[in-house]
């Protein structure tokens, strides 16, 4: 089941296979491996109702360009008439009105949406177990987390419970559990594509992003879901180019690791001496490879809550007992609706960050805070860019560590938070970043090495990514 789209569809039109084959072995396979928690609802029927119906139009030569890919949509990402609830008590029972953009166009392209997968509530966390409805296991190890927040959609494409999943990425959250998975998973350039129809956390960092299992399937599916939308006023409207057919790299490349995160204390010494490997290999193969200054590493993880957290607050305002969701029947007046509600409703983790937001844009604190890490913002953008101006990519690790056991940073907030202190950097500053898995520690887990590109450099990156994927792949 790790053929690429293209590979299947080639089986499919010579007979070879079929959607409804590939459905059922899929549904079999979910339901064989529930014990991992990856689906919070599998669409059995409707899948298998669309798996016949893309059969007749791949037969018919007229199917869309992603026909014969099954596909897993994180628990907040909107699926007109279905349910959603971003895995929060305080969403339970709702039902999307609308299907979000990039559905739509998966859709058009006859993508069989398969079900919808476990996550970190509200996509807040970075182990998958802040779930409302149970943490998710790592198909590796099941005494491992899968990462988070898009916990469910990485262990469920490892796991082969589907093709491809699409995920939300905040501060690392397709990252940060492709690389405890050992799957690909991307953060677009912000305003690549729609965030229209993906339950907002914080605004100004939020992407969806894929989930595969190789570059050509990555490529494949931004192809269809990049690009501009009305419904969007962030979205670009630049044009989206033929990724897939551009996955040859031309030439050789400058590329810059950051030498704060190859020599930061933190770092496990398995990935750093892989990342040094796959250093001293591009260099054989002819490619500038050099250490570069990012004298901001220690301030990027404080300056991302103090953004995010604000954000936070403002956007789950609504969730309120009032409009739709969880209402608390412990109630006596309207004031203790809002209160009970939300303090039934939201989890700890999420009850955490939107105290932590409220506090930082209060009277007497914003400046202190939400202003100052505005300004820090800028400080990494203008930074990060002026080593891109001279480098084609930068070099580092996806995580610090392999995934941790189940429980571990559960009653340490601060140590969960420096999970993300590798990936938060890319959001901050908008620019596209891949996390690819080509480590294999001595543990037995996967990991993952990253490659940030400039705003809109996606075609580069697949590019590089996808001989990284050949050369460094079998570790």
């Amino acid at each position: 089941m790790n053929n690429s789209i293209h590979e299947i569809r080639a089986k499919i039109q010579k007979g070879e296979s079929s959607c409804i084959e590939l459905t059922k072995s899929y549904l079999q396979k979910i339901e064989e491996n529930k014990h991992l928690n990856t689906f919070l609802e599998v669409f059995s029927e409707e899948a298998l109702e669309n798996a016949a119906r893309i059969d007749k139009k791949i037969i018919g030569g007229n199917a869309g360009k992603l026909a014969g890919l099954i596909l897993g949509l994180k628990d907040n990402i909107c699926y007109k008439g279905h349910k959603i609830s971003a895995s929060s008590k305080i969403l339970e029972g709702f039902e999307s009105l609308y299907s979000a953009t990039v559905v739509e166009r998966l859709i058009a392209e006859d993508t069989i949406i398969i079900g919808r997968l476990n996550c970190d509530e509200f996509a807040m966390g970075s182990s998958n177990e802040n779930s409302a409805y149970g943490e998710v296991l790592n198909p590796v190890d099941n005494s491992k987390v899968p990462g988070g927040s898009s916990g469910g959609a990485a262990a469920a494409v490892k796991a082969g419970l589907c093709h491809a999943a699409l995920g939300t990425d905040t501060g690392g959250s397709v990252r940060q559990p492709a690389s405890h998975c050992g799957v690909v998973g991307l953060k677009p350039t912000y305003g690549r594509v729609s965030r229209y129809g993906a339950i907002a956390y914080a605004s100004s960092f939020d992407q969806i992003g894929p989930i595969t299992n190789n570059i050509e399937d990555m490529a494949l599916i931004m192809e269809v879901i990049a690009g501009s939308d009305e419904y969007d006023s962030t979205c670009s409207s630049q044009d989206v180019p033929n990724y897939r057919k551009e996955l040859q790299l031309t030439g050789v490349k400058k590329i810059g690791y950051i030498k704060d995160c190859l020599e930061n204390p933190g770092l496990d010494a398995e990935i750093k001496s892989r990342l040094e490997v796959i250093i001293k290999e591009l260099r054989l193969q002819g490619h500038e490879v050099v250490p570069v200054d990012f004298p901001y590493t220690d301030f990027l993880v404080p300056a991302y809550y103090v953004l995010t957290t604000a954000e936070a607050s403002s956007n789950l305002a609504r969730y309120d007992g009032i409009h739709y969701g969880y209402r608390s029947d412990q109630t006596d007046s309207w004031e203790s609706v809002y209160f009970k509600s939300r303090s039934e409703g939201f989890g700890k983790e999420v009850k955490r960050r939107i105290m932590l937001g409220t506090y930082v844009l209060s009277a007497g604190y914003f400046d202190a805070y939400y202003a100052k890490a505005q300004k820090v913002r800028r400080i990494f953008r203008d930074k990060t860019n002026e080593i891109l101006n001279t480098h084609d990519f930068i070099l580092l690790p996806t995580t610090p560590n392999t995934a941790p056991e189940l429980g571990e940073n559960t009653k340490d907030p601060i140590a969960m938070y420096l999970e993300d202190i590798f990936t938060v950097q890319a959001p901050l500053t908008g620019l596209p970043a891949i996390s690819l898995p080509i480590g294999e520690h001595t543990n037995g887990m996967p990991f993952g090495i990253q490659l940030m590109g400039r705003r809109f450099s996606e075609t580069a990156l697949f590019a590089f990514s996808n001989e990284m994927m050949q050369n460094f792949g079998d570790n």
